[in-house]
């Protein structure tokens, strides 16, 4: 579950950027070459005043017309071979932290992404998928932009600052006291006003994120929003979400503006006084022009290294915001995971046996709602069993705790660790290994029942091994957007093109695909927008067909279509379900009863519990809940 910062911790402080070091640490060859490049640019810089003194003191005073203009050659030649290296160390400098940020911002994406696609139904009940694309987009940005730009400006400037720094007490001690005094008056309110930046940054993004929340929300249902005509309600509240934005980014710039100004002056305040103070002394002659020259471009480089760390100050704060966001969003963990010492689920190339022992769950959002209570089913190998009953029966839930999407209960030592982890801490010996198989099959009075799959504790599988013994068939299909070829191979990413063409006819969709334009080359579009409900469906059918799994679970997929689609489309399932040669054990959600009239058995439920099962004609015969539901559905 994703949570936010405790509001009494330091939100967006500099130090969050400390997550981003596993993602900087495979790159430090480059990182180390790029700080070379940054040191000779910067030396170079420092350089530049030594060479402009050189040029007015030896260059330019009166003597020899001959000598006086080959002193001003040398003088000038060592002015641009400064300036040539500034550039080539410069240039080189700018590639590689500039390769560097992008670098680093892929893989963050990538671990982002890969580690939110890992998480389990119970995260995207408290974050909205909005939030997410937010982080990976808007967050990780602004970690470029300082990986690949502010960061190494700033370390520049450092060198720079420090070097002219250096430079100035070596020269003029004296002037340097007055100047140490005066950077520490600088340094100290603008540390006071990078403070609020910090907190503002943070809720900044906040509230872009809110904002973009509601954007991804809507957009996904655009049919719905315009049949309601809620167009100006929808607008008006994403309007609310980003004049929220607004008003906080108004006060973090404005917080920003104050530093800036604050740092400009101060700047120039100290640039004139060390002018004034350089002035007086050629005046007394205790200095001579070009060492003023000198001192007041060394003057100028560490203003401008003030005021550019000022500047990138405040870059790094809005990305330690950002890094620390991301980092929220890593250090997520999904409460179900694989078990340390993972059994093999045996198969026998026949249809799995299901058993639900005697089990209890309640969703982590509705901890007082059971949606489940003592429920024990066992499916034979090969077996079509029918799950019918009201919305809210749990027939949904069952498809989910079979997939493991959610844990019946907690397995010896997953709570320990799960709160030592939340609280960064350590885990106790005795349960940092986790449950072994014994564990997890033995009886736990109040744990929630259990789960088995030919007699193995779904717990004591490897999540992957255990999803690839199942094949789904949602209600509502769903198609990405690639081709009809891409979509169906989606179950078996190998599978070649004869055995997905083979699939799609099985599942009655091979005639409608090579109607299309490019045939199963054909872009089907967002969502499949160029389909009809009955064809996402067989595609769906096809996508199932080719993973081939001992386990089918089918969402009555032919509630929402017309008669013509639904005949289709239930030849399709009838082909997919293998009935009658014991290769696939089939668990169907009913909602048309009509179509589920030959299943093996039919399960009735009620409010999480079983209250009927039977086949068709004796569920009929028994006059029941089953029964009252027919007469409705079988009436005209």
């Amino acid at each position: 579950m994703l949570t936010r910062p405790s509001t009494s911790a330091a939100r967006g402080a500099p130090r969050s950027l400390s997550g981003l070091l596993p993602f900087l640490r495979p790159y430090r060859g480059r990182i180390a070459l790029a700080g070379v490049f940054l040191v000779l640019a910067a030396l170079a810089t420092l350089a530049f005043p030594m060479a402009l003194r050189g040029l007015i003191d030896g260059g330019l005073l009166a003597g020899d017309r001959g000598a006086q203009t080959m002193a001003l050659r040398e003088h000038f030649e060592a002015l641009f071979a400064v300036a040539v290296a500034l550039g080539v160390f410069s240039a080189a400098r700018f590639y590689m932290v500039s390769w560097l940020g992008e670098r680093v911002t892929a893989d963050l994406r990538n671990a982002v992404y890969g580690h939110v696609l890992q998480q389990s139904p119970e995260f995207f009940e408290t974050t909205q998928t909005g939030e997410v694309l937010s982080r990976l987009t808007t967050d990780t940005t602004l970690v470029q932009t300082v990986v690949g730009s502010s960061l190494s400006m700033g370390l520049r400037n450092a060198v720079m600052g420090v070097g002219a720094l250096a430079m100035l007490v070596w020269s003029n001690p004296y002037v340097m006291a007055h100047v140490l005094l005066a950077v520490v008056l600088v340094v100290l309110p603008t540390m006071w006003i990078g403070r609020r930046v910090r907190r503002l940054s943070r809720d900044s993004q906040d509230r872009v994120a809110d904002s973009s929340a509601i954007a991804a929300e809507v957009l996904n249902a655009v049919p719905v929003v315009q049949s309601y005509t809620a167009e100006p309600r929808e607008a008006a509240r994403f309007g609310r979400a980003t004049e929220n934005a607004f008003q906080v980014a108004v006060r973090r710039t404005s917080a920003r503006a104050l530093l800036v100004a604050f740092i400009i002056i101060a700047n120039a305040a100290l640039l004139l006084w060390g002018l004034y103070r350089g002035t007086q002394a050629v005046l007394a002659g205790d200095m001579t022009a070009g060492h003023l020259g000198q001192t007041v471009v060394y003057v100028i480089l560490l203003a401008g290294a003030v005021a550019v760390l000022g500047e990138v100050y405040g870059d790094l704060l809005r990305a330690a915001g950002a890094t620390e966001r991301l980092m929220e969003l890593l250090a997520s963990r999904s409460p179900v995971a694989d078990p340390p010492k993972p059994q093999e689920l045996p198969l026998s190339g026949q249809g799995l046996a299901v058993e639900f022992d005697g089990v209890s769950f309640h969703y982590p959002s509705r901890p007082a709602h059971p949606a489940l209570r003592g429920f024990s089913l066992t499916l034979r190998s090969g077996e079509t069993v029918a799950l019918v009953g009201a919305s809210g029966a749990g027939k949904t839930t069952v498809f989910q705790l079979l997939q493991r999407f959610y844990d019946v209960g907690d397995a010896p030592g997953q709570q320990a660790r799960a709160s030592a982890a939340a609280h960064g801490g350590t885990v106790p010996s005795d349960v940092a290994q986790g449950p072994d198989s014994s564990d997890l099959m033995a009886p736990r009075p109040g744990a929630g029942g259990a789960i088995r799959l030919n007699g193995v504790d779904l717990r004591a599988l490897r999540l992957s091994a255990l999803r690839a013994a199942i094949g789904t068939v949602p209600q509502d299909a769903v198609i990405f957007s690639a081709t009809a070829l891409e979509n169906i191979r989606y179950g078996r990413p190998d599978a070649t093109r004869a055995e997905v063409i083979a699939a799609a006819q099985a599942a009655f969709a091979h005639d409608f695909i090579t109607a299309l334009p490019e045939g199963y080359e054909t872009f089907l579009g967002e969502r499949g927008v160029r389909l009809s409900g009955g064809q996402r469906q067989r595609i769906s059918i096809a996508r199932a067909m080719l993973k081939d799994p001992p386990l089918l679970l089918l969402d009555e997929a032919t509630s929402a279509l017309d008669a013509e689609s639904e005949r289709m489309v239930q030849a399709a399932l009838d082909t997919a379900m293998q009935r009658h040669t014991g290769r696939r054990t089939t668990l169907v959600i009913a909602h048309r009863l009509a179509t589920v009239q030959n299943a093996d058995r039919i399960v009735v439920l009620e409010h999480g519990q079983i209250v009927e099962e039977g086949t068709h004609a004796a569920l009929i015969e028994r006059a029941g809940v089953y029964a009252r539901l027919a007469a409705l559905q079988f009436t005209v």
